[in-house]
């Protein structure tokens, strides 16, 4: 895109759902542009990003790119979470489709750094094979990616979830934490303590929301088993 026509006012619409994509919603809104952020609608109570707010689907990439040409957008901006690879993929179609430009904006993925005990692997189920037996295991993974852990029924699961589940959680020995991951990584190693945790299975997301977990698992030399991406 050419500077100048970055200086004029636009119609954009962001595919949300990040803080990098309130942020990004915020600076927008400041420079004079018309901002929509689309959420999936996972969260009860989501925090909302200033301009318009659009929740819910769009039916797959076709409906995605008759809304960009309905609603008369300028460009598109991909700002989901690096694992929200099917409404990624439909970005990209629907870009093709509406000839609407597209920005991804994809968060660096954590490194590993000296301490840290990771053991990478591809996928959940690699994730679920790779629990020693009779570990207490937590999982710092969305509501959506638990089912392959549930087989681990040797294993005892603390499982943090924004909101609470709509039906039970077939695990038979787990312990449901409700909230926010904390910033501040003393209060995550004080939760780990205070459960027994003996291991973390979670997603390389990137981004500091949810690092410092990965630093109170690296001050307490927990291993940490890690969904890296594709």
């Amino acid at each position: 895109m050419r500077p100048e026509d970055e200086a004029k006012p636009q119609k954009i619409l962001i595919l949300g759902g990040t803080a990098e994509a309130r942020t990004l919603a915020a600076e927008l809104v400041a420079q004079g542009h018309a901002v929509t952020t689309s959420l999936a609608g996972r969260t009860v109570d989501p925090i909302l990003p200033e301009g318009t707010v659009r929740i819910g689907g769009f039916g797959g990439a076709d409906g995605l790119a008759a809304y960009l040409r309905a609603e008369g957008f300028d460009r598109l901006i991909d700002a989901t979470h690096p694992f929200a690879r099917r409404i990624s993929e439909n970005a990209i179609k629907a870009a093709a489709i509406s000839k609407v430009p597209l920005e991804q904006r994809l968060r660096p993925r954590w490194q590993k750094q000296p301490g840290d005990r990771w053991k990478s692997v591809a996928s959940l189920e690699e994730a679920a094979d790779a629990l020693p037996s009779g570990s207490t295991v937590f999982l710092a993974l969305g509501r959506q990616y638990l089912d392959a852990f549930v087989s681990r029924s040797e294993c005892r699961f603390i499982i943090r979830m924004v909101d609470p589940p709509e039906t039970p959680l077939a695990f038979p020995d787990h312990l449901l934490v409700l909230g926010k991951p904390s910033s501040d990584p003393d209060r995550e190693a004080d939760l780990f303590t205070a459960h027994g945790v003996t291991h973390i299975a979670c997603r390389n997301s990137g981004g500091p929301a949810g690092y410092a977990k990965i630093i109170a698992a690296r001050k307490l030399a927990l291993p940490v088993i890690m969904i890296e991406r594709d």
